[in-house]
């Protein structure tokens, strides 16, 4: 998160930054899928809805790193 926060005041990012950025934001959007997938498939009860919980952070996090790397 600080990373975030560290590119997005410089506000001046290269090529390479930007894609490495928004390589994580995908990465992180991925990994989202994969655990919702995982958790409606496979697990119930509190463990679903900290798998889900956990998800939805990865995934707010990979849209700021998207949205980053556009800006």
């Amino acid at each position: 998160m600080y990373f975030l926060f560290q590119t997005y005041a410089a506000a001046k990012l290269d090529a390479m930054g930007k894609m490495w950025l928004s390589l994580i934001g995908i990465g992180l959007m991925v990994a989202a899928a994969l655990i919702i997938t995982f958790a409606r498939t496979k697990t119930k009860g509190w463990l679903r809805r900290v798998l889900t919980l956990v998800a939805v952070v990865l995934l707010l996090y990979g849209f700021l790193c998207g949205f980053l790397s556009i800006v």
